[in-house]
């Protein structure tokens, strides 16, 4: 189930409410000037606690599979941004010329699979990194592991390496991935609905002025490493030289991006852009994919059968002398991909969708959804209806191995149905989500593979939002090395 949210943005919008005969979706009564601003008046993070209170009162609103696929187009802009500019990120970016550009270029370009297999070097190299971390630490006389930051690390240090075109230092890796988190967990601090961005700047002063303070210090870490990179695609350029990196024969995301022409304005991108859009690329891929990948390895400590069955699968596939699972074999392990789905069925990085403003008045499910009101969509609960899925609390991956073995599949994209859409759908999917896909694959066949892992006391799934769903108490597992 999920809900619809409509945002009065001004007190003109509120009156013409109170005067139309049109049929709005019901809600809780707008407070003059600030509508229901007071409702978020702690955090975004109370947002997701409000809205299921008021779904248990009012009911779904529509239906996600009617609002962004029937309607897409209508439902698929943005909510203007603080200064009234168009943002040149593909996430917040308004439905038009400059969005189509950019997302074609991170999907042409970055994300295409002879793109992503290019980058295979990239992970194999991080991944044997994490592995020989894991296993100095299983080493140890207690050989807990607790893989919060070697997660993160270890996805942020892949996405670092496709956007700058080089493996940084590990500290260098730590300072971005520490700005870059601090500014995402700041966000959540701060209503992020658009509900009147101008009085949120007053009521959310000391949290904006921090995300200020960080975007300075985010600046400094990394336009240099644009500037590197700009300077070197000069040189090669003036030398005639192939623009692809010379060592692993491919190019990154800077690159592409210092080619961008933005269609309306007809100019190249400057350096703010490509550092919001590199920022965008980085938090978009490392966040998320790491908090998940958490989540699963805990529901494998806890349901060590589902573990075992991965294993005994993998083991089929590669046999016994392998030590590392290869991307090539991912493509054989149906039970693996419904590891994976389940895990985001179970744990959705985020309990929303970014907002979506609609374009136009239109009547939706027998409401009135107003020109420029601002959608929310609660896909968190999507998969966790007890309508569509049976036993939802449950970490069950047969659920989507029945499906797969009935020669279907499972729609992730919302093109065919949308049970679940952790990744948004159609329109406004989230362009990299095949790469978190292989990347979720990757590692957590890995990680099976080379450990048995094990609960040493209580892994509680205790949910903390931040701008993702993280775990409340990080996972601590006890593991054992698989190969000596």
């Amino acid at each position: 189930m999920f809900i619809a949210l409509i945002l009065k943005l001004f007190f003109n919008s509120l009156t013409q409410t109170r005067k139309t005969s049109q049929n709005f979706p019901p809600g809780p009564y707008p407070l003059p000037i600030v509508g229901n601003l007071f409702l978020f008046r702690k955090s975004f993070n109370d947002l997701h606690h409000i809205l299921q209170s008021l779904h248990a009162k009012l009911g779904p609103i529509i239906t996600l599979h009617f609002a962004l696929v029937q309607n897409g187009a209508i439902f698929a802009d943005r909510p203007p941004p603080l200064d009234g500019r168009e943002q040149v990120v593909i996430t917040t970016a308004v439905y038009g010329p400059t969005w189509r550009v950019l997302g074609r270029n991170l999907t042409a370009e970055m994300i295409h699979s002879s793109r992503v297999k290019s980058y295979s070097y990239a992970r194999k190299v991080v991944l044997e990194r994490l592995l020989k971390l894991l296993k100095d630490q299983s080493d140890s006389a207690d050989r807990w592991v607790e893989v919060t930051d070697q997660f993160r690390n270890s996805m942020f240090s892949m996405l670092a390496f496709m956007c700058f075109g080089k493996e940084l230092e590990e500290q260098k890796i730590k300072e971005i991935a520490e700005v870059e988190r601090d500014m995402m967990r700041t966000f959540g601090e701060v209503s992020m609905v658009s509900v009147l961005p101008r009085v949120t700047m007053i009521i959310f002063y000391k949290q904006w002025k921090k995300i200020f303070q960080l975007q300075e210090k985010l600046r400094r870490l990394i336009v240099p490493l644009i500037l590197d990179r700009k300077k070197l695609k000069q040189e090669k350029s003036n030398e005639g030289e192939n623009q692809d990196d010379n060592k692993h024969g491919i190019s990154f995301y800077v690159d592409t991006l210092l080619d961008v022409k933005l269609p309306e304005e007809n100019r190249s991108l400057d350096v703010e852009e490509i550092l919001g859009l590199c920022s965008e690329f980085l938090n978009g891929g490392t966040d998320n994919t790491s908090a998940l990948l958490q989540w699963i390895m805990a529901n494998l400590v806890k349901n060590p059968h589902i573990q075992q069955k991965l294993f005994m699968e993998i083991k089929g596939v590669i046999g016994n002398e392998e030590k590392m699972v290869k991307e090539d074999d991912l493509h054989e392990m149906p039970y693996l991909k419904a590891v994976i789905l389940e895990g985001l069925r179970r744990h959705p990085p985020l309990r929303f969708l970014l907002p979506h403003s609609v374009t136009k008045d239109v009547v939706l499910d027998g409401y009135f959804m107003p020109r420029n009101g601002t959608m929310n969509f609660m896909i968190g609960d999507m998969g966790m209806d007890p309508k569509v899925w049976e036993d939802p609390m449950s970490f069950k991956p047969e659920r989507f191995v029945t499906s797969a073995e009935d020669g279907e599949g499972f729609d992730i994209t919302g093109s065919n149905e949308i049970k679940m859409m952790p990744f948004g759908a159609r329109r406004r999917i989230c362009p990299g989500y095949a790469l978190a896909l292989l990347h979720l694959e990757y590692f957590v066949a890995n990680l099976v593979w080379n450990f048995e892992w094990k609960a040493g006391g209580d892994i509680t799934m205790e949910e903390q939002r931040e701008f993702s769903v993280q775990m409340k108490h990080p996972l601590q597992a006890l593991i054992s090395p698989r190969f000596l």
